[in-house]
Protein backbone atom coordinates (compact mmCIF):
# COMPACT_ATOMS: atom_id res chain seq x y z
CA UNK A 1 0.00 0.00 0.00
CA UNK A 2 3.02 2.32 0.62
CA UNK A 3 4.87 2.14 -2.27
CA UNK A 4 1.81 1.73 -4.38
CA UNK A 5 0.80 5.26 -2.41
CA UNK A 6 4.52 6.57 -2.97
CA UNK A 7 4.34 5.82 -6.70
CA UNK A 8 0.98 7.38 -7.19
CA UNK A 9 2.27 10.89 -5.23
CA UNK A 10 6.18 10.39 -7.63
CA UNK A 11 4.37 10.20 -10.36
CA UNK A 12 2.07 13.17 -9.84
CA UNK A 13 4.62 15.17 -8.59
CA UNK A 14 7.00 14.48 -11.92
CA UNK A 15 3.63 15.15 -13.78
CA UNK A 16 3.35 18.52 -12.01
CA UNK A 17 7.14 19.40 -12.81
CA UNK A 18 6.84 18.70 -16.28
CA UNK A 19 3.91 20.94 -16.33
CA UNK A 20 5.81 23.70 -14.49
CA UNK A 21 8.76 23.15 -16.84
CA UNK A 22 7.31 23.05 -20.11
CA UNK A 23 5.57 26.23 -19.34
CA UNK A 24 8.74 27.64 -19.86
CA UNK A 25 8.39 28.77 -23.73
CA UNK A 26 12.03 29.31 -25.30
CA UNK A 27 11.76 29.43 -29.30
CA UNK A 28 14.84 30.76 -29.80
CA UNK A 29 17.44 29.56 -27.14
CA UNK A 30 17.90 32.64 -24.75
CA UNK A 31 17.84 30.48 -21.17
CA UNK A 32 20.56 28.40 -20.54
CA UNK A 33 20.02 24.96 -20.73
CA UNK A 34 17.96 23.24 -18.11
CA UNK A 35 17.50 26.81 -16.36
CA UNK A 36 15.17 26.86 -13.45
CA UNK A 37 13.81 29.60 -11.53
CA UNK A 38 15.11 30.33 -8.66
CA UNK A 39 13.73 31.74 -5.73
CA UNK A 40 16.21 34.05 -4.21
CA UNK A 41 14.38 35.72 -0.97
CA UNK A 42 10.97 36.57 -0.21
CA UNK A 43 8.74 37.70 2.97
CA UNK A 44 8.51 41.50 0.79
CA UNK A 45 5.54 43.34 0.41
CA UNK A 46 5.85 44.91 -3.13
CA UNK A 47 9.15 44.40 -5.10
CA UNK A 48 10.20 46.94 -7.89
CA UNK A 49 12.54 48.87 -9.46
CA UNK A 50 15.89 46.22 -10.15
CA UNK A 51 18.94 48.15 -11.23
CA UNK A 52 22.07 46.58 -11.84
CA UNK A 53 25.36 48.19 -10.45
CA UNK A 54 28.58 47.82 -12.75
CA UNK A 55 29.98 45.13 -10.31
CA UNK A 56 26.69 42.74 -10.97
CA UNK A 57 25.04 43.27 -7.62
CA UNK A 58 21.60 44.45 -8.62
CA UNK A 59 19.65 46.80 -6.24
CA UNK A 60 15.82 46.84 -5.88
CA UNK A 61 13.05 48.36 -3.66
CA UNK A 62 10.42 47.17 -1.64
CA UNK A 63 8.44 49.83 -1.79
CA UNK A 64 5.54 49.63 0.63
CA UNK A 65 8.26 49.44 3.11
CA UNK A 66 10.46 52.27 2.02
CA UNK A 67 13.98 50.37 1.96
CA UNK A 68 16.34 49.62 -0.98
CA UNK A 69 17.70 46.30 -1.23
CA UNK A 70 21.23 44.95 -2.31
CA UNK A 71 21.54 41.41 -4.16
CA UNK A 72 25.24 40.28 -4.03
CA UNK A 73 25.53 38.47 -7.31
CA UNK A 74 28.20 36.63 -6.11
CA UNK A 75 27.06 35.56 -2.59
CA UNK A 76 23.99 35.17 -3.58
CA UNK A 77 22.90 37.00 -0.85
CA UNK A 78 20.20 40.18 -0.15
CA UNK A 79 21.19 43.35 2.27
CA UNK A 80 19.24 46.46 3.38
CA UNK A 81 21.23 48.66 1.36
CA UNK A 82 19.01 52.12 2.06
CA UNK A 83 15.91 52.72 4.88
CA UNK A 84 13.77 55.60 4.13
CA UNK A 85 14.30 55.42 0.38
CA UNK A 86 11.79 57.79 -0.46
CA UNK A 87 9.57 55.10 -1.19
CA UNK A 88 11.50 54.29 -4.40
CA UNK A 89 9.79 52.38 -7.30
CA UNK A 90 11.89 52.58 -10.45
CA UNK A 91 16.00 53.02 -10.62
CA UNK A 92 18.73 52.69 -12.62
CA UNK A 93 22.34 53.49 -12.55
CA UNK A 94 24.34 56.60 -13.69
CA UNK A 95 27.98 56.54 -14.96
CA UNK A 96 29.04 57.80 -12.04
CA UNK A 97 27.80 55.14 -10.18
CA UNK A 98 24.76 57.06 -8.47
CA UNK A 99 21.53 55.50 -8.60
CA UNK A 100 18.99 57.23 -9.67
CA UNK A 101 15.53 56.64 -7.96
CA UNK A 102 11.44 57.62 -8.71
CA UNK A 103 10.94 59.32 -5.44
CA UNK A 104 7.36 58.45 -4.95
CA UNK A 105 6.90 59.28 -1.77
CA UNK A 106 7.29 63.17 -2.52
CA UNK A 107 6.85 62.62 -6.42
CA UNK A 108 10.45 63.75 -6.86
CA UNK A 109 13.77 62.10 -8.48
CA UNK A 110 16.59 61.31 -6.33
CA UNK A 111 19.92 60.11 -6.96
CA UNK A 112 21.76 58.24 -4.09
CA UNK A 113 25.18 57.78 -3.68
CA UNK A 114 27.42 54.17 -3.23
CA UNK A 115 26.96 55.56 0.89
CA UNK A 116 23.06 56.18 0.55
CA UNK A 117 23.17 59.62 0.54
CA UNK A 118 20.75 61.27 -1.12
CA UNK A 119 20.33 64.51 -3.36
CA UNK A 120 17.09 65.53 -5.19
CA UNK A 121 16.93 66.42 -9.03
CA UNK A 122 13.49 66.75 -9.64
CA UNK A 123 10.85 67.50 -7.12
CA UNK A 124 8.06 69.37 -9.85
CA UNK A 125 7.58 70.76 -13.09
CA UNK A 126 6.28 73.87 -13.93
CA UNK A 127 5.50 74.82 -10.18
CA UNK A 128 3.75 71.83 -9.64
CA UNK A 129 4.38 68.48 -8.43
CA UNK A 130 4.61 65.03 -10.81
CA UNK A 131 1.67 62.67 -9.91
CA UNK A 132 4.39 60.48 -9.45
CA UNK A 133 7.91 59.27 -10.98
CA UNK A 134 7.25 55.50 -11.85
CA UNK A 135 10.44 54.11 -13.96
CA UNK A 136 13.00 55.36 -15.66
CA UNK A 137 16.03 54.90 -17.90
CA UNK A 138 19.23 56.70 -18.50
CA UNK A 139 20.68 57.07 -22.35
CA UNK A 140 24.60 56.94 -23.16
CA UNK A 141 24.41 60.95 -23.28
CA UNK A 142 23.40 60.65 -19.72
CA UNK A 143 19.93 62.27 -20.73
CA UNK A 144 16.99 60.19 -18.40
CA UNK A 145 13.48 59.61 -19.36
CA UNK A 146 10.84 59.64 -16.91
CA UNK A 147 7.44 58.52 -16.74
CA UNK A 148 4.83 59.53 -14.78
CA UNK A 149 1.58 57.43 -14.12
CA UNK A 150 -0.66 58.36 -11.13
CA UNK A 151 -1.43 55.67 -9.06
CA UNK A 152 -3.37 56.62 -5.29
CA UNK A 153 -1.14 55.53 -2.54
CA UNK A 154 -2.26 55.32 1.23
CA UNK A 155 0.53 56.85 2.63
CA UNK A 156 0.05 60.54 0.93
CA UNK A 157 -1.28 62.94 3.75
CA UNK A 158 -2.07 65.26 1.06
CA UNK A 159 -4.87 65.02 -1.66
CA UNK A 160 -4.32 62.14 -3.86
CA UNK A 161 -5.46 63.81 -7.15
CA UNK A 162 -3.88 64.61 -10.62
CA UNK A 163 -1.26 66.72 -9.80
CA UNK A 164 -0.62 67.04 -13.77
CA UNK A 165 -2.62 67.66 -16.69
CA UNK A 166 -1.92 64.05 -17.65
CA UNK A 167 0.03 61.13 -17.25
CA UNK A 168 3.31 61.84 -19.21
CA UNK A 169 6.57 60.99 -20.35
CA UNK A 170 9.47 63.56 -19.42
CA UNK A 171 13.32 63.76 -20.21
CA UNK A 172 15.86 65.62 -17.79
CA UNK A 173 18.66 66.54 -20.24
CA UNK A 174 22.61 65.85 -19.12
CA UNK A 175 22.71 69.33 -17.83
CA UNK A 176 20.25 68.54 -15.51
CA UNK A 177 19.23 72.28 -16.25
CA UNK A 178 16.31 71.22 -19.01
CA UNK A 179 13.21 68.92 -18.12
CA UNK A 180 10.38 69.15 -20.39
CA UNK A 181 7.58 66.28 -21.97
CA UNK A 182 8.40 64.22 -24.60
CA UNK A 183 4.88 63.15 -24.94
CA UNK A 184 1.31 63.50 -23.96
CA UNK A 185 -0.22 61.29 -25.61
CA UNK A 186 -0.27 58.20 -23.27
CA UNK A 187 -3.29 56.33 -21.15
CA UNK A 188 -0.77 55.58 -18.10
CA UNK A 189 2.91 55.25 -19.03
CA UNK A 190 4.91 52.55 -16.94
CA UNK A 191 8.05 50.97 -17.93
CA UNK A 192 10.62 51.67 -20.08
CA UNK A 193 14.30 51.04 -21.83
CA UNK A 194 16.14 52.25 -24.67
CA UNK A 195 18.82 50.92 -26.40
CA UNK A 196 22.33 50.86 -25.29
CA UNK A 197 23.29 52.77 -28.26
CA UNK A 198 20.75 55.59 -27.73
CA UNK A 199 18.93 55.40 -30.61
CA UNK A 200 15.42 53.88 -29.46
CA UNK A 201 13.47 53.96 -26.63
CA UNK A 202 10.50 51.56 -25.81
CA UNK A 203 7.65 52.58 -23.33
CA UNK A 204 4.88 50.72 -21.80
CA UNK A 205 1.28 52.56 -21.83
CA UNK A 206 -0.15 49.83 -19.29
CA UNK A 207 -3.09 52.04 -19.14
CA UNK A 208 -3.62 51.39 -22.79
CA UNK A 209 -2.36 47.46 -23.21
CA UNK A 210 0.70 48.77 -25.61
CA UNK A 211 4.38 48.85 -25.98
CA UNK A 212 5.56 51.49 -28.22
CA UNK A 213 8.93 52.11 -29.73
CA UNK A 214 10.12 55.54 -30.77
CA UNK A 215 13.17 56.89 -32.21
CA UNK A 216 15.52 59.15 -30.31
CA UNK A 217 16.89 62.28 -31.51
CA UNK A 218 19.90 63.94 -30.37
CA UNK A 219 18.11 66.82 -28.06
CA UNK A 220 16.55 64.18 -26.54
CA UNK A 221 12.86 64.62 -27.90
CA UNK A 222 11.68 61.43 -29.58
CA UNK A 223 9.59 60.98 -33.18
CA UNK A 224 8.41 58.39 -35.37
CA UNK A 225 5.97 56.23 -32.20
CA UNK A 226 5.13 53.22 -33.52
CA UNK A 227 2.91 50.14 -32.07
CA UNK A 228 5.68 47.58 -30.57
CA UNK A 229 3.35 45.08 -29.38
CA UNK A 230 -0.07 44.83 -28.24
CA UNK A 231 1.16 44.48 -24.82
CA UNK A 232 1.39 46.75 -21.87
CA UNK A 233 4.03 46.34 -19.08
CA UNK A 234 5.08 47.40 -15.24
CA UNK A 235 8.98 47.08 -15.96
CA UNK A 236 11.36 46.00 -18.95
CA UNK A 237 14.56 45.09 -20.01
CA UNK A 238 16.29 44.20 -23.12
CA UNK A 239 19.25 41.72 -23.93
CA UNK A 240 22.54 42.57 -26.40
CA UNK A 241 20.17 40.87 -29.48
CA UNK A 242 18.08 43.08 -29.15
CA UNK A 243 14.96 41.27 -27.43
CA UNK A 244 12.48 43.13 -25.25
CA UNK A 245 11.17 41.44 -22.04
CA UNK A 246 7.96 42.66 -20.84
CA UNK A 247 6.40 42.01 -17.09
CA UNK A 248 3.01 41.59 -15.67
CA UNK A 249 2.31 37.82 -16.09
CA UNK A 250 5.13 36.42 -15.87
CA UNK A 251 7.89 37.80 -18.25
CA UNK A 252 7.01 37.51 -21.94
CA UNK A 253 9.95 38.34 -23.94
CA UNK A 254 9.48 39.17 -28.20
CA UNK A 255 12.00 40.29 -30.55
CA UNK A 256 13.20 43.48 -32.32
CA UNK A 257 10.56 42.86 -35.14
CA UNK A 258 7.85 42.42 -31.94
CA UNK A 259 7.55 38.67 -32.29
CA UNK A 260 6.89 36.66 -29.05
CA UNK A 261 9.52 34.79 -28.83
CA UNK A 262 10.14 33.41 -24.73
CA UNK A 263 7.66 33.35 -21.83
CA UNK A 264 8.74 32.54 -18.36
CA UNK A 265 6.32 32.11 -15.79
CA UNK A 266 6.34 33.19 -12.10
CA UNK A 267 4.12 31.46 -9.42
CA UNK A 268 3.39 35.30 -7.87
CA UNK A 269 0.13 36.83 -9.52
CA UNK A 270 2.44 40.01 -10.80
CA UNK A 271 5.82 40.26 -12.26
CA UNK A 272 6.72 43.79 -11.27
CA UNK A 273 9.55 44.49 -13.41
CA UNK A 274 13.18 42.62 -14.62
CA UNK A 275 16.55 43.15 -15.17
CA UNK A 276 20.06 41.45 -15.81
CA UNK A 277 22.62 40.70 -13.42
CA UNK A 278 25.52 38.86 -12.67
CA UNK A 279 28.93 39.96 -13.05
CA UNK A 280 28.53 38.24 -16.79
CA UNK A 281 24.90 40.12 -16.71
CA UNK A 282 23.76 36.65 -17.81
CA UNK A 283 21.20 36.24 -14.59
CA UNK A 284 17.70 37.51 -15.28
CA UNK A 285 16.59 38.96 -11.86
CA UNK A 286 12.69 39.62 -11.24
CA UNK A 287 10.96 41.03 -9.07
CA UNK A 288 7.61 39.76 -8.12
CA UNK A 289 5.51 41.44 -5.45
CA UNK A 290 6.83 39.75 -2.04
CA UNK A 291 9.54 37.59 -3.31
CA UNK A 292 12.41 38.02 -6.34
CA UNK A 293 13.84 35.56 -8.65
CA UNK A 294 16.77 34.08 -10.90
CA UNK A 295 17.05 32.66 -13.90
CA UNK A 296 20.58 31.55 -15.74
CA UNK A 297 20.61 33.11 -19.48
CA UNK A 298 22.38 32.65 -22.91
CA UNK A 299 21.87 36.01 -23.84
CA UNK A 300 22.90 38.67 -21.61
CA UNK A 301 22.07 42.20 -20.75
CA UNK A 302 23.67 45.58 -22.04
CA UNK A 303 23.55 47.78 -18.93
Amino acid sequence: MFNKTFALILTASLALYGQIHAQIEDKKNIVAKNAQLVKVADGFTFTEGPAVHRNGDVFFTDQPNDKIIKWSATRNEVSIFKENAGRSNGMFFDRMGNLITCADEDNQLWSIDDKGNAKVLIENFKGKLLNGPNDLWIAPNGGIYITDPLYKRPYWSRDPEMQQDGEHLYYLAPNKLQFFRVDENLVKPNGLIGTPDGKKLYVADIGDNKTYVYDIEEDGYLKNRRLFVEMGSDGMTIDNRGNVYLTGKGVTVFNPKGEKIAHIPVEENWTANVVFGGTERKTLFITAMGAVYTLNMKVRGVY
